[in-house]
């Protein structure tokens, strides 16, 4: 089983100036609830199925399982996909120590969210943040892409 442990944060600042890498991600999700998301996506000209499991206490530690498949596969399951598609850019940005921040802007109905992600060792690991760094969400469901799909950014009261 692969463990997954990651820190989730909304972004504040400019960040671009510090990007390596960008990729275009479109996806959907086959099943949503909590404890088993599954979700396809297209990340660049590459398709994937993951599937995740429920999040520890922290909400930092979950299950996680991907698997590399056919773009046009996942082409024909998005069809089949609950409503509502997240698209977004992701943008990687080096956080020494051979870790590395996942920012993801968001585009349609979650236009105008930006929240980067870091994956991490052990869940004290202990790592820099910078300045563009704002807020932390990990654990909070209304950031996770599945939840995003369903509560659009867009319809949340700012």
């Amino acid at each position: 089983m692969a463990q997954e442990i990651e820190r989730k944060f909304l972004v504040k600042g400019d960040f671009k100036p510090f990007v390596t890498k960008q990729t275009r991600i479109t996806q959907g999700y086959l099943s949503s609830v909590p404890e088993r998301t599954v979700r396809v996506r297209i990340k660049g000209d590459k398709g994937f199925i993951t599937i995740k499991g429920i999040g520890n206490e922290s909400g930092a530690s979950r299950y996680e399982w991907e698997k590399e498949i056919p773009v046009e596969e996942v082409k024909e399951l998005l069809k089949i996909c609950e409503p509502g598609v997240i698209d977004k850019t992701r943008y990687i940005v080096p956080a020494g120590d051979g870790l590395k921040f996942e920012v993801d802007e968001f585009y349609g109905d979650n236009e105008g969210l930006t929240v980067a992600e870091i994956e991490l060792p052990s869940e004290d690991y202990h790592f820099e943040k910078p300045e563009w760094l704002g807020e932390e969400v990990t654990g909070d469901v209304k950031y996770f892409n599945s939840m995003l799909m369903k509560n659009p950014y867009k319809n949340w009261s700012k």
